[in-house]
């Protein structure tokens, strides 16, 4: 296995493609990429920036360039140098728009027996024989009834095969052969006729429950569960990203969501082997990040590791002072109104069982149909529905993998019947059969663990624990507050021992918040009293009615700030609507969404002044936090990974904000002049960021021998704790933390680093310093970051050893 040292995240997409992306992958090589890192290239959905829902496995989507422009993307990239790391999305299928989906249109036409009818996880007994499709506004008889649903020949351009269609507004769906009518019609009687022969049933959505019975992507309905623990559909769905391996047009994989799948281990055992081991990547969220309790990804799997998560939760932690959570909790009690839950396991319970009852419902009825039908009838089908939600819901990571495990089931189980004790019996029923080995029970509840962790953690508890924005982050732990430095210490010194080539990340697509942006509202941690006090003011001037959410949209429009309203706005109705407290997605509430925009418009009128006072204060201790991540992450274990434009500042907010285009234009001028021996300032530019990418990655690609371990390093005096220190084997980085803290001490004063024998060039700043005791007012007079590379004997008449070293203390 080939791995790299660092990549480079793009996202490609129909505005920017994989032309597009060759002409930048000089400025990856003189940023000191060593691999480019693409987001799904298959063809996709229509309109999807993001690529995930793939509408067709077999080829490069033409919207993205086709298979021309990725081949001419992997030139581009060889004569620079790099390497070409692809996502890639096995476990689901987007389905739409049926025309856009060779493989489902199939299925539709022809149902069960259709040649594709295998590649989909679909429960057609429970539909009586027919796929259900929950599209509609209101319920059949009532569409049918209104004139709403169309039967019709096709025409030349919905053909597909078919000899007719149902229109229904905007979807088009295949008729079965010798179905269709003579001519167009709404006529009800013919409407109904025509689709009781149909091989799929068109439902209410808000019937999905109920109706829906093939797998999906979460609760998206529009993806749909992909069946790749089959050899065939495997083979079929991963011919075309075979081809690129095998035709050396890139090196390696990322798999996006392996916890959908039946068997995760087995999937990549399989693609290690038809791959001839190539390097890949697991999209897995490991629970409890930053704690030596923390959930340990399988040892087991054919992977180099996560796309790390797990690393960005122990970076963020280190950076947040622990003092802060006292009063922070204070202010979060005082926020929260009477009827919600008082804390954040709370908070947590309650959301995931809202999902195991609602959106994930028709999976929860789907493992009801999987018992054994003893089992079934003793227990009773609302007994064992209640029992698995709440099973469900008492899981506190996204999936376990029998026989290991067994002791979470353990833990799952107790939880479970101690908030329901009423369900204990049935529990214990439950749990020997969702962890009985290869069966299609145990594997079906695998699962739904992680759609239900996902949906009820992410993207429910997250919006409504706003306490420290920073820690509602994918792949983070809410609960877990701050790090210490030796925790951090420890958690690296693993990750180099066990997983040195798995990801490091600060920001990706699916992050809640840039890193930018959390590196900024850490600073709160250091003045909760002063964050209180402009709350206050700012709920003054404009307030939704519920505390938690305002604390959550004004930290996230002080830590984005500046920001257009629009994207404020966008981000707004999002949150609130994902928090699912005052507003939803399936239920809309018009007055209190107009209070959310309200606030959001108080930001740029009448509560500016209040915004722009705070921002003004936490903006340099968050550059500081933000430098300091930077540095941890690109010079730590692992393989960092650098999102599409975070290497200047990015105050990005959730998707899709944060895939907005990148100046490149902006930033080959900043390097340039980098290049040329400038010394920016830590401004607005964000040319400081740019410096300690740039170096970083460049020592990192270019002197490889010097980051072989991680050993940290004794920082000693009054301000020790304000440090981070470690040396790679000849790499040592230096990081300021809590900074505020620091100037309110009076700075570094007499504390020192004790650096290894030899002279040390700082790569940042050119200077050189000698081994021993050497102070850190002195070393971080520049930047609050450092990084020292030891020089060799053959770098005797390079310029870096033509620096006289600084008087050490």
């Amino acid at each position: 296995m080939t791995a790299p040292v660092s990549t480079y995240r793009l996202q490609i997409r129909p505005a920017f493609d994989l032309d597009a992306a060759a002409g930048i992958v000089d400025y990856l090589r003189d940023l000191g990429v060593d691999w480019a890192y693409l987001s799904p290239l298959l063809a996709a959905a229509e309109g999807s920036d993001h690529g995930y829902d793939v509408v067709d496995p077999t080829r490069v989507d033409p919207r993205r360039g086709g298979p021309e422009a990725l081949t001419r993307f992997s030139a581009a990239a060889r004569g620079a140098g790099l390497g070409v790391l692809v996502d890639i999305v096995p476990n689901h299928q987007g389905v739409a728009v049926a025309a856009e989906n060779p493989w489902w249109w199939d299925v539709l036409r022809h149902g069960r027996d259709s040649a594709h009818a295998a590649a989909f996880d679909i429960d057609w007994e429970h539909g009586g024989g027919k796929l259900a499709l929950p599209i509609l506004g209101k319920t059949l008889r009532e569409a049918v009834a209104a004139g709403e649903i169309e039967v019709a020949p096709v025409t030349a351009d919905e053909a597909h095969g078919a000899s007719g269609v149902a229109r229904y507004f905007d979807h088009v769906l295949p008729l079965a052969d010798g179905t269709a009518p003579a001519a167009a019609t709404t006529d009800p009687a013919t409407v109904d006729a025509v689709l009781a022969a149909q091989h799929w049933r068109a439902a209410f959505w808000r019937d999905d429950a109920a109706e829906l019975n093939y797998r999906r992507f979460f609760a998206v309905n529009t993806l749909a569960g992909v069946r790749v623990e089959l050899p065939e559909v495997f083979d079929a769905s991963h011919a075309e990203i075979l081809r690129w391996l095998r035709e050396g047009l890139v090196d390696g994989l990322r798999i996006d969501h392996p916890d959908g799948l039946a068997d995760p281990g087995g999937y990549l055992d399989q693609l290690a082997q038809a791959t001839g081991g190539a390097y890949v990547l697991v999209e897995k969220i490991l629970e409890h990040a930053a704690t030596d309790h923390a959930e340990q990804l399988p040892a087991w799997w054919a992977t180099a590791g996560t796309t790390g998560y797990d690393a960005m939760a122990e970076i963020d932690r280190v950076l947040i002072d622990p003092a802060g959570q006292s009063a922070l909790d204070t202010l979060d009690a005082a926020l929260r109104s009477p009827a919600s839950p008082e804390t954040y396991e709370d908070i947590v319970r309650d959301a995931k069982r809202t999902v195991a009852d609602t959106i994930q419902a028709a999976e929860v009825g789907r493992l009801v149909r999987c018992l054994p039908a003893d089992v079934r009838d003793q227990l009773g089908e609302d007994v064992a529905r209640d029992a698995f939600a709440e099973l469900l819901t008492s899981f506190s990571v996204y999936r376990v993998y029998p026989p290991a495990g067994s002791e979470l089931v353990a833990e799952a189980v107790a939880a479970a019947s101690a908030s329901r004790p009423d369900l204990a019996e049935a529990v214990a029923v439950l749990a020997p059969l969702v962890t009985a080995g290869d069966t299609e029970l145990s594997r079906r509840f695998g699962q739904t663990t992680g759609p239900v962790m996902a949906k009820g953690v992410e993207d429910s508890a997250f919006y409504r624990y706003p306490r420290l924005g920073t820690l509602t982050e994918v792949g983070g732990d809410p609960g877990v507050f701050a790090l210490d430095a030796a925790g951090y210490h420890r958690a690296q010194v693993q990750r180099q021992a066990t997983w040195p080539h798995a990801m490091t990340a600060l920001s990706t697509h699916d992050t809640k918040r840039s890193e930018d942006v959390r590196a900024r509202l850490s600073v709160l941690a250091e003045v909760p009293q002063r964050w209180s006090a402009t709350l206050e003011r700012l709920r003054a001037v404009a307030s939704t009615g519920d505390g938690r959410l305002d604390d959550l949209l004004w930290q996230a429009i002080v830590g984005a700030w500046p920001a257009s309203s629009e994207r404020l706005h966008d981000y707004a109705e999002k949150a609130s609507r994902e928090g699912g407290i005052v507003t939803s997605w399936a239920d809309p509430d018009e007055d209190a969404e107009a209070r959310i925009h309200a606030l959001v418009d108080a930001a740029s009128g009448e509560a500016r002044a209040i915004v722009e006072e705070i921002v003004g204060e936490i903006t340099a201790p968050g550059r500081s936090n933000s430098l300091a991540a930077k540095l941890l992450q690109l010079a730590g274990p692992g393989v960092p990974d650098v999102y599409q434009g975070s290497e200047l500042w990015d105050l990005s907010l959730v998707d899709p904000d944060n895939r907005r285009d990148v100046d490149f234009a902006e930033r080959r001028a900043l390097l340039t002049k980098l290049d040329q021996g400038w010394l920016p300032e830590v401004d607005d530019s964000g040319a400081a960021k740019l410096l300690v990418v740039s170096r970083s990655l460049r020592l990192r690609r270019d002197r490889p021998e010097l980051f072989t371990r991680y050993a940290p390093l004794p920082v000693v005096g009054a301000a020790a704790d304000h440090a981070v220190v470690f040396d790679r084997g000849g790499a040592i980085a230096v990081a300021t933390r809590l900074p505020v803290g620091l100037a309110a001490r009076g700075g570094w004063d007499d504390t020192v680093v004790l650096l290894p024998a030899g002279r040390h060039v700082d790569a940042l700043t050119g200077r050189a310093w000698d081994g021993g005791s050497v102070r850190l007012a002195d070393l971080l007079d520049t930047y609050p970051v450092a990084l020292l590379a030891a020089t060799t004997p053959t770098a005797a008449t390079s310029p870096d050893a033509t620096v006289p070293a600084k008087e050490n203390a």
